[in-house]
């Protein structure tokens, strides 16, 4: 199982989160680095990922509204693909 862990505090702009989840999901060299692209990987993802957030607050906080974006990008692809699992701590 892929692990990402996205951590708010970490997380300062749109480039380190595209970042992260590119390498610790190992998108493949394509993946746009965009919300659309993130769900379109996400949901041909075809082994076990377990999305962690920490620092929800911090999250929204760097990121603004994108932040918001983002979990609903992240909850809309977990719906739809069950082999991706997202948890907050």
């Amino acid at each position: 199982m892929r692990i990402c862990i996205l951590d708010g505090n970490k997380l300062t702009n749109r480039e380190l989160l595209h970042n992260t989840l590119a390498e610790s999901l190992s998108f493949p060299n394509w993946y746009g680095r965009n919300l659309d692209a993130l769900y379109d990987c996400l949901t041909d993802f075809h082994e076990e990922a377990e999305i962690r957030i920490l620092h929800e607050a911090s999250l929204k906080e760097n990121l603004g509204n994108y932040a918001l974006l983002l979990l609903k990008v992240l909850q809309e692809a977990a719906r739809a693909n069950p082999l991706i699992r997202l948890t907050a701590e």
